[in-house]
């Protein structure tokens, strides 16, 4: 393997640790599990003069879902937790909005938790700035329609999908993605009208779905430690793929290989551009063009 090839799979272990640890620090794993007091919780609220929305979800384990909201909500909570470990949060503060549970007591094992659920929905009306951390769970994220400025999320072990169905009407500063032990679906993400979007994951597999509608040129980068990655590229958008990957094959359908990259047929002539960047240490990559 070459030197310099040697010394970026080097670097990228201490990132790749810290993914993998993720689903740990995320799932507060210490105390026995004892008996269960299962109880359900409500919030919501209308919104007001909100000139943005700042959302901060902390979830453990269990399902979770977050869809846009109808009407005049600002937003709408349902949750379901084990009382005798958990506390629920539903705090608002002048546009800031965190929701989801606490242990209260540090930490908690969340085997067996898998009964709770957090169903939230989120206003359409107002700027939205998402910062998603969650656990050991099993969630469905609808962004399709809202207002959307950021999105942070990070899962441990997890079972993901995330959809943006109908085209984000702002620009997206950062689409930031972490994820543990994990197997995540992106779909649509043209529609986040995002110029970045990073990924990061440890273990498992991913899979991107650049459909929906691309305004502009946008740059893409996903760096992987073990599992398996899926592209599914549009047929009428310009991509150009870079790999730097040890002990990663490349599954590269119809595209034509200029040098060191990758781009697909009538790149020159398509009316928008995305720059794929590909980190990978062990794994398989798939690239898959719709016709």
């Amino acid at each position: 393997m070459p030197d310099g090839r040697r010394m970026r799979a080097a670097a990228a272990a201490p990132r790749l640790g810290a993914i993998v640890r993720l689903a740990v620090v995320l799932s507060f794993a210490a105390t026995p599990l004892h008996a269960q007091d299962w109880r359900d919780f409500a919030s919501s609220r209308r919104r007001t003069d909100e000139q943005e929305l700042r959302v901060k979800v902390r979830y453990g384990a269990g399902r979770i879902r977050l869809s846009p909201a109808q009407g005049s909500l600002l937003y709408r909570m349902q949750l379901r937790y084990d009382a005798d470990h958990f506390t629920p949060v539903a705090d608002y503060r002048r546009g800031d909005l965190e929701v989801g549970i606490d242990s209260g007591r540090g930490n908690v094992e969340l085997k067996g938790r898998s009964q709770g659920s957090l169903d939230l929905e989120l206003t359409r009306e107002v700027p939205l700035a998402l910062d998603l951390e969650m656990g050991a769970v099993r969630s469905e994220i609808e962004l399709g329609g809202l207002r959307l400025t950021r999105l942070d999320l990070k899962t441990g072990a997890s079972e993901t999908t995330l959809s943006v169905s109908e085209p984000n009407p702002l620009d997206a500063s950062t689409i930031s993605v972490q994820v543990g032990a994990a197997d995540f679906v992106m779909e649509d993400i043209g529609n986040l009208n995002a110029e970045r979007v990073e990924i990061h994951a440890g273990v498992g597999d991913v899979t991107v779905d650049f459909g929906g509608q691309w305004r502009k040129d946008a740059r893409v980068s996903v760096e992987m430690g073990l599992g398996g990655l899926e592209l599914r590229l549009p047929p009428d958008l310009g991509v150009e793929i870079l790999q730097d990957s040890f002990l990663t094959a490349l599954d590269a359908e119809d595209l034509e290989r200029r040098g060191s990259r990758y781009v697909t047929p009538g790149f020159d002539r398509a009316e928008r551009h995305v720059r794929i960047e590909i980190e990978a240490a062990f794994g398989r990559i798939r690239v898959v063009r719709a016709h």
